[in-house]
């Protein structure tokens, strides 16, 4: 009878250590996540420029995440009779639409639509950013395009961290082409890159745009900059080699990662209307 009860300790021991050890590598997980939105998202509620400041018409949207958040964001109706295509823009992790007007003139000049819209916790939108609440605002946003321009060739615009949603949007709902502009692999690939100390399973496998590539057979158009230095160009060569044919690469290499449009804009928006015609 002793050596049972012993035995029946031992075991109590041993799941308590193993309940003990699980519940740790929870809390390291939610640590993980906690500190992974907190290097991520850099949400500005402050807007600094409105579209009429460079000359554009749009309207201010109010939509609906399928989650009940409110999102804000513009469309930009394109000029002339025949739009190239109505491009959905997902912009990166700093700022707001506002940061992203100087851009917009130059796809609507170029030929584009143009919808900018705010993930939840910028601008003016409800609520805080996550990985899958972002998802959720991007299906949001396509509804409203779908809306705007019904028949007109549908182009997703992946900025930065966007890359990453866009790449997912695009997964659910091919578009006529995916665009990834100073965009990386995935946040892991990045946490290698700027944080080295961080043990890798504090970095939840977010954004896994390279991974995802697979699985979308839209072209894809990779834009980056050679003087990147927040997201190096390696990062937009390997999402090349990742995505699936058709697929091109434009490098500039006067651009880094912020100034890539006040650089070379207008090369960039002639480069990308030339591909999207390509397409047709």
């Amino acid at each position: 009878m002793a050596l049972g009860r012993v035995k029946v300790r031992t075991a109590l021991r041993v799941a308590l250590g193993a309940v003990m050890l699980l519940f740790g590598f929870v809390a390291l997980q939610s640590l993980g996540t906690r500190l992974f939105e907190s290097l991520a998202y850099f949400p500005s509620r402050t807007f600094y420029a409105a579209p009429g400041d460079f000359g554009l018409e749009a309207e201010e949207l109010s939509l609906r995440s399928e989650d009940g958040v409110r999102l804000h964001g513009f469309w930009i109706a394109p000029p002339g009779d025949r739009a190239l295509g109505a491009i959905l823009y997902c912009h990166g992790n700093g700022g707001n639409v506002s940061d992203r007007l100087a851009h917009a003139r130059l796809l609507r000049d170029a030929g584009f639509g143009v919808l900018l819209f705010d993930y939840r916790g910028y601008g003016r939108s409800e609520g805080h950013p996550t990985e899958a609440g972002t998802y959720r605002d991007a299906r949001a946003a396509a509804d409203a395009v779908s809306e705007r321009a019904p028949g007109t060739p549908a182009f997703y615009l992946g900025e930065s961290l966007g890359g990453g949603v866009a790449a997912q949007l695009a997964r659910e709902r091919p578009p006529r082409g995916l665009v990834l502009q100073s965009s990386f692999t995935s946040i892991r690939a990045m946490a290698r890159i700027h944080y080295p100390f961080l043990p890798r399973f504090l970095v939840p496998d977010a954004y896994p745009t390279r991974r995802r590539l697979a699985e979308i057979g839209a072209p894809v158009l990779v834009v980056h900059g050679e003087r990147d230095r927040i997201v190096p160009a390696s990062e937009g060569r390997a999402l090349y080699e990742a995505a699936q044919d058709p697929k091109r690469l434009l490098l500039f290499p006067e651009a880094g990662h912020n100034d890539l449009v006040d650089r070379v804009g207008g090369r960039y928006a002639e480069e990308l209307a030339a591909w999207a015609r390509s397409l047709e």
